[in-house]
């Protein structure tokens, strides 16, 4: 049966002869023997097990949960347990990589909408960030809640045309109003404007806001601070984000 140094172990697994030794420190992978002149001897089941070993390392499982892996005397009964606590460790950490590369994709797409970058334009763009969910969530609100009142709408109109029906044109009209104002108000109650210029956070009225000239983003707004009368960032405002709230 063949026997192998520790450099020859090392050399047919692709890992160093420290990695090697450590493992024997650890009482993971212990030679077989020992030489006369105390070399340190593996088999063939050594190779083996090193062969595992390097294989679990490479799946992420820790030192650890590997010599622990090899003192039972049935394996297979924890296994899967590792490889589940593993696999979630690896998920979260795939997920938090994930939400950086977002942040990283976001920064720069804003960036590049930027005319005039500062490292105050960072701060604009972490604002934008903080609550975009919540802004996006608040906007498909607002279109859901209104899509009956935009039915009862184009079923007034067509039964009006069709049979007469009026009074249901009435109706819609007696719920559109009121639902109109309301989703006004609420809208522009939580939602502050970010100047280009100065980079301050502000809350117009409610008047300027209604009329002002908009993107889907952004409104051409006064700064109350600094007066630059131009488009403004439209950001979610949660009561904390303004010194104007």
């Amino acid at each position: 049966m063949s026997k192998y140094t520790t450099g020859e172990i090392a050399k047919l697994c692709s890992v160093s002869v420290r990695t090697v030794q450590y493992y024997d420190s650890r009482n993971i992978l212990t030679p077989s023997e020992l030489s006369e002149g105390g070399r340190r001897l593996y088999s063939e089941d050594d190779l083996k097990k090193m062969r595992i070993i390097c294989f679990l390392r490479e799946a992420g499982l820790p030192i650890n949960s590997i010599g622990e892996l090899f003192a039972e005397k049935h394996p297979e009964n924890i296994i899967s347990i590792l490889l589940e606590q593993q696999e979630q460790i690896l998920r979260e950490e795939f997920e938090q990589q994930q939400k950086k590369l977002s942040i990283i994709e976001t920064i720069k797409r804003e960036l590049k909408d930027t005319p005039n970058f500062s490292v105050e334009s960072i701060g604009d763009i972490a604002h934008i960030m903080k609550n975009k969910n919540k802004l996006s969530k608040m906007r498909l609100t607002m279109v859901l809640t209104g899509i009956p009142v935009t039915a009862l709408q184009w079923i007034s109109i067509i039964l009006w045309i069709t049979n007469g029906l009026w009074w249901l044109f009435v109706v819609w009209a007696c719920v559109a109003v009121p639902w109109g104002i309301g989703v006004s108000i609420y809208y522009f109650k939580h939602v502050a404007y970010i100047c280009p210029e100065c980079h301050e956070i502000f809350k117009p009225s409610f008047r300027e806001v209604f009329w002002a000239y908009h993107t889907p983003k952004m409104r051409r707004l006064t700064c109350p601070k600094c007066r630059h009368k131009g488009l403004c960032v439209e950001i979610y405002a949660d009561g904390t984000d303004s010194n104007n709230c």
